[in-house]
């Protein structure tokens, strides 16, 4: 397996941990009561400092149009389709925006659940953690992010794989 493939993993997680969110403004309040964090979520990474990477997605509306287009390919995907049944998709876009743009240093809260809190039990393989990982970079190649920048972002999610993988 090679290293993009690997690093592509870890985006994977993230994308899934973001399970549990509505566009980069949404705050806690948003969520229902029993899933909302009392202060803001663990994103499961620090951010990043180079301002050029976050530049590099295209901004806020870069990473809102990638998160969607991730999720809406998911959802699609015969092969991890079943994953996201009974899953707000709506909150997942959101939670799964807010992530990438905290991770990429610009500015957002994010406020979903913690990764293992948001993945234990939905029993995700690594088959179908590579789907989601192909689908998010396809996504990223469709904004036109280039490749260092998306290679950087993966390598931030990838530690994120030991709570999203269960099975």
């Amino acid at each position: 397996m090679t290293l993009c493939k690997q690093l592509s993993l870890a985006a994977a997680l993230a994308v899934m941990a973001c399970m549990g969110a509505a566009p980069l403004a949404a705050t806690a309040q948003d969520m229902p009561a029993a899933t909302a964090p009392a202060a803001p979520g663990d994103p499961g990474a620090t951010p990043m400092t180079d301002q050029a990477v976050f530049e590099a997605f295209h901004g806020k509306e870069g990473i809102q149009r990638i998160a969607d287009a991730t999720i809406d390919r998911s959802v699609a995907d015969p092969r991890i389709a079943e994953v996201f049944k009974g899953i707000d998709i709506a909150k997942l876009k959101t939670h799964l925006a807010q992530q990438l743009c905290y991770v990429l240093g610009g500015g957002c809260a994010y406020t979903g659940r913690d990764m293992a809190t948001s993945h234990k039990d939905l029993g995700v393989n690594m088959a179908e953690m590579n789907a989601l990982v192909e689908n998010l970079q396809w996504a990223m190649d469709k904004e036109g992010v280039p490749f260092r920048a998306q290679n950087k972002l993966l390598a931030k999610l990838a530690p994120m794989k030991k709570d999203v993988v269960t099975r």
